[in-house]
C-alpha cells in the first residue's frame, strides 16, 4: 500500500536538470547552524504572579528580535497533542488514491494538497503533503469522528492561546484592545496537518519552501524529527525540537499592523532521506474583509484587506512560484 504522493514521477524532468535556479542562500544542501528559540513559560501569566509583566515583555522582545519563540505551560495538554498525532499518522498513511478523493474527509475542495504538480523549476517543489482544514469544516468530518474530535479540541485551545498572545503583543504597541476579537472570528482561522515523507533526494529539494506566513500568528506542534529552519541575521539556522513546547511565529499581518516592529521571518523545512516528519499548525487569521493597517508613523505599509493580500499572494505564486508577501504593500 503506497501512501506517498508520486513525487519522483511528477518531477522527473525537472530533477534531470541542474540546480541553477536556486540561489545560494536557498540551497537545501547548505549546512546550517543549530539554535534554541526563546523559551517562554506562560505559567507566569497568572494575574496573581509578579512575573506577569516580565513574561509579557519577553514575548514582545522575542517577536521583535526573532519573530519566533517557544511557549510551555500553554494550556494544550500533552495527551491531546499526542492523540492528535496518532490520528494524523493514520490519515496520512491511507493510500494516496484515498487521500486524493475529493470527499475523503468530507471537507471543502482542495483540502488535500501535495507538492506542486505545476512546478516549472526545483525552487517550486515542496516534498510534503498537507490537509488544510478550515474551522467550519471540522464539523463535517462525520466519517472520521476521532480525528474530528481531536482537531476540534486542538483548534479551540489554540484559538484561545493565539488571541491571548495577540492581545499581549498589541498592548505593547498601544493597538486598541478588541481588535482581534472584532476581526479574527471563530471561523476565519484554520488548521493544517503536515507530513514530510522521507525523500531520496534531500540535497535537491525542500520539505517546505522558504516562505513567510499569511497570518497574524501561527502556532505549531512538531514531532522530534526536526527540520524547521529560519532565516536569522542573513543565515539559515535549524530549530532544535522541544517536546514540551509549542512554536509561535509572527505572520505577515502582524508585521504590517506593528509597522515592522514585530518580524515575520522567512522559514523552511529541510527534507530528510531517513525518516518522515509530522507537524500540525494553527493559523490565526482574520476575515477576508478585515482591514490591515500599520499602527505607526510614517506607515511602512499601505492599508489593505486580507482578501487583497490573499489574492496578490495567489497571483504571485502562480506567476513566480514565490509568495512575495508584504513587499507588495509597501507605502
Amino acid at each position: 500500500m503506497n501512501c506517498d504522493p508520486p513525487f519522483l514521477e511528477t518531477y522527473n524532468t525537472l530533477l534531470q536538470n541542474s540546480l541553477g535556479g536556486i540561489r545560494s542562500i536557498d540551497k537545501p544542501s547548505m549546512v546550517v547552524e543549530r539554535c534554541e528559540l526563546p523559551l517562554i513559560d506562560l505559567g507566569r501569566m497568572n494575574p496573581c504572579y509578579p512575573e506577569r509583566e516580565e513574561c509579557m515583555k519577553e514575548i514582545a522582545e522575542a517577536a521583535r528580535q526573532w519573530g519566533f519563540f517557544q511557549v510551555v505551560n500553554h494550556g494544550i495538554s500533552p495527551e491531546l497533542l499526542e492523540s492528535l498525532q496518532v490520528e494524523q499518522n493514520k490519515v496520512f498513511h491511507r493510500t494516496f488514491d484515498d487521500k486524493s478523493e475529493e470527499n475523503f474527509l468530507n471537507l471543502s475542495a482542495k483540502s488535500y494538497r501535495w507538492g506542486n504538480p505545476s512546478a516549472t523549476n526545483l525552487r517550486q517543489i515542496p516534498w510534503s503533503e498537507a490537509f488544510h482544514i478550515s474551522l467550519l469544516d471540522i464539523a463535517r468530518m462525520e466519517q472520521h469522528k476521532s480525528l474530528r474530535s481531536k482537531i476540534g479540541a486542538f483548534a479551540t485551545t489554540a484559538a484561545h492561546l493565539a488571541e491571548t498572545l495577540a492581545e499581549i503583543l498589541a498592548q505593547k504597541l498601544n493597538i486598541k484592545s478588541g481588535y482581534f476579537q472584532e476581526n479574527c472570528l471563530p471561523n476565519t482561522s484554520f488548521v493544517r496537518l503536515n507530513r514530510y515523507p522521507s525523500c531520496p533526494i534531500p540535497s535537491k529539494v525542500f520539505g517546505l519552501l522558504p516562505h513567510c506566513d499569511s497570518s497574524f500568528l501561527t502556532i505549531v506542534y512538531q514531532d522530534q524529527v526536526g527540520g524547521l529552519q529560519l532565516l536569522k541575521d542573513g543565515k539559515w539556522v535549524g530549530v532544535n525540537p522541544n517536546p514540551q513546547a509549542l512554536i509561535v511565529n509572527i505572520g505577515d499581518l502582524f508585521q504590517a499592523i506593528s509597522n515592522g516592529v514585530y518580524k515575520s521571518i522567512k522559514h523552511r523545512v529541510a527534507a530528510s532521506d531517513k525518516v518522515e516528519r509530522f507537524s500540525m499548525a494553527y493559523f490565526y487569521c482574520p476575515s477576508n474583509e478585515a482591514v490591515i493597517q500599520s499602527y505607526g508613523t510614517p506607515a511602512m505599509y499601505r492599508k489593505f484587506t486580507f482578501r487583497e493580500y490573499k489574492q496578490q499572494t495567489e497571483k504571485d505564486v502562480k506567476d513566480t512560484g514565490d509568495k512575495v508577501g508584504l513587499s507588495r504593500f509597501l507605502s
